[in-house]
């Protein structure tokens, strides 16, 4: 059985965000508005992923 993985959608730009919240998008390999990214469901990625909720749209997907 596949683990569940994280599908991980940027809504928002860069501009004017907080540094932290930009190295944390790049961290995840979101490159700008509607870029579309597949993560391992692990406690250090929902950690990233709740530091910039309000910029992304998470749901959750099959390995």
């Amino acid at each position: 059985m596949a683990k569940p993985k994280l599908r991980v959608k940027q809504l928002r730009g860069f501009a004017g965000k907080k540094p932290g919240h930009v190295a944390v998008l790049k961290g995840l390999g979101l490159s700008g508005p509607n870029t579309v990214v597949v993560v391992d469901n692990t406690p250090s990625f929902r950690g990233m992923v709740k530091k910039v909720l309000h910029l992304v749209n998470v749901e959750e997907c099959d390995g």
